[in-house]
């Protein structure tokens, strides 16, 4: 099993990156750090930097087929700044367009948006989005896990870092069953 985390050079919520990072790990699977640009990215605890991580491949570089599932992390800063990469936007996009499941949280549907990929799908979010998910055409809900089908692909969305154990569980359920 191969899962690209797709996140900014900077920004990123910290523990929703390691903790599905680490939920991949201890399933057997191999998670690839992608980025706009090659390096390091910058991790944060809320407003307050914290671990620096190697970039694995830029995602301009990157091949939908090369993966069987895609985590999304939040934080503010990180998906605000993702989708005004056009190369991420459209690696987004090829993804969702080609079937394989995709998880994101907290802030990551903003990137989700961008992607033109919510239209008529069910979601949760961090409680801020819901009027940007509801005005590109998603269903927004209050729940700890969200699985939508409504769509090309399978959708694994989750609030908030509080519901990490259920989001790591509901994703790695369906890129197991790709990776099959």
């Amino acid at each position: 099993m191969r899962v690209a985390f797709l996140v900014a050079q900077e920004g990123i919520e910290q523990v929703e990156l390691t903790e599905p990072w680490k939920a991949v790990a201890d399933a057997g699977g191999t998670p690839q750090l992608l980025a706009p640009e090659g390096g390091e990215v910058q991790a944060y605890n809320h407003l307050e930097a914290a671990d620096t991580f190697p970039v694995d491949q830029e995602v301009g570089r990157a091949t939908v087929e090369d993966y069987d599932g895609l985590v999304l992390p939040g934080g503010v800063a990180n998906p605000d700044a993702l989708r005004m990469d056009e190369q991420a936007v459209s690696f987004i996009n090829r993804f969702v367009e080609g079937g394989k499941p995709v998880a994101v949280i907290c802030h990551g549907p903003w990137s989700l948006i961008e992607a033109d990929v919510v239209r008529g799908r069910r979601i949760t979010s961090w409680p801020s989005l819901r009027t940007d998910l509801r005005n590109a055409g998603a269903e927004w809900v209050d729940e700890q896990v969200v699985r939508c089908e409504g769509g090309p692909n399978v959708l694994i969305s989750s609030r908030k870092p509080d519901d990490l154990e259920a989001f790591c569980e509901a994703f790695l359920r369906e890129f197991q069953k790709v990776a099959a």
